[in-house]
């Protein structure tokens, strides 16, 4: 079901269906994909970098690496073309992070998953402690048990 919703770009207030912005604002972002597209898609323009498209384009730096990112533009066929992480910004030509913050938080979760296994092993050896054991076996119990 569609919800009334007031655009992010304009603030008009549009019937928020299958696209996130207004009718206009969307036509407008369309207008700067074909912009943008149609620079790069030039032989002498295809090694541009990306200060090189957004200063020939006036399209921002943050539009086109969105356009990236939904897979409108195709960094295969663009060499110099590379965009932000999202974590410290360091430009890179696929995924959402670079190497570096991908190692760092993939240590973090080998670190965290190090320290839950270390307080399992804390935890368990903390209730061996307290255990009580039956001298008697349980069948010699129930064998006096009987006979009462």
């Amino acid at each position: 079901m569609a919800d009334l919703a007031n655009c992010p770009n304009c603030d008009k207030l549009f019937v928020k269906a299958l696209r996130s912005v207004c009718d206009q604002c969307a036509r407008e972002v369309e207008e700067k994909y074909q912009t943008v597209y149609t620079f790069i898609r030039k032989r002498e323009n295809r090694k541009a970098t990306m200060d090189e498209v957004v200063e020939a384009t006036e399209v921002s730096r943050e539009l086109i690496t969105q356009f990236v990112k939904e897979g409108r533009l195709h960094l295969a066929q663009f060499p110099n073309l590379t965009y932000p992480c999202e974590k410290c910004d360091r430009e890179i030509r696929e995924g959402r992070i670079c190497e570096k913050c991908r190692g760092e938080i993939q240590s973090g979760l080998h670190a965290g998953e190090r320290q839950q296994a270390f307080e399992g092993r804390k935890k368990e050896r903390e209730t061996a402690r307290y255990k009580t054991y039956s001298t008697m076996d349980e069948r010699v119990r129930e064998g006096r048990n009987r006979r009462r």
